[in-house]
This record gives C-alpha cells, structure tokens and sequence, in this order.
C-alpha cells in the first residue's frame, strides 16, 4: 500500500483519501482522528467528513495520512479474505518498474533476514 501511495500523482490525493476514509469503520475513523491531532491541525473529530476536509491542510503530512487510510483498508481486505496475492494483482500495475524492482529487493532482504535468523 505504501509503494502505491507514494506513486499517486499530487493531483489524485484527495480523491484516494476521501475513498480510504468512505470505507473506514469507527475504530479506524478514531485511530485516524488520533493520528491527525499528532500533527496539531485543531481539534481533530472521528468523522469522515471532518478528516476529508482538513486533509489539504496537512501539507506534506498528506501522504503518509492516506497511507494509514489505506492500510487500514488493507488489514479490513485481509480480513475479508483477500490474499496478499490479490492484493498484489491490483497494486502492482499502477507502480513504476523502478518502485517494483526496489519493492523486490526489499522482500528479498526481509525473506534473508527471516531466513538468516536475526537477534529479534
């Protein structure tokens, strides 16, 4: 979800955000709300149309609020049942071949790191 958050356009932001936030129960609505008062943007309400408004206000702060969005949609897919094989299918062809070779190289040092044994 990262890796396609930070290849959405600026122009497109909003939009994916107000649709993270549509699909968001009241737990994640909180938990978003909670993030968003880190940031001291007034007082931030669990509802979606207050975090859908405030959210050009955040400046660079953007990004990363739909990336907690979308992974919080990611863990309600997860839920349902989608695999990360399906979730892969639908991420992968809107990213750049440079993001997906970095995303590979990545896994590759997360499936050493497992495999090696680490001190964690």
């Amino acid at each position: 979800m990262r890796a396609w958050v930070d290849e959405i356009p600026e122009a497109e932001l909003d939009s994916h955000y107000a649709k993270a936030v549509a699909d968001l129960d009241d737990h994640d609505l909180s938990m978003l709300a909670a993030w968003h008062a880190s940031l001291e943007v007034g007082h931030p309400i669990a509802n979606k149309e207050f975090l859908v408004n405030v959210f050009p206000s955040l400046g660079e702060n953007r990004r990363e609020a739909l990336k907690i969005a979308a992974g919080f949609r990611g863990e309600e897919a997860f839920d349902a049942g989608v695999t990360e094989e399906q979730s892969l299918e639908m991420v992968l062809p809107f990213l750049s071949d440079a993001r997906c070779r970095e995303l590979a190289r990545e896994c590759v040092e997360l499936y050493c790191w497992d495999r090696l044994g680490s001190e964690n």
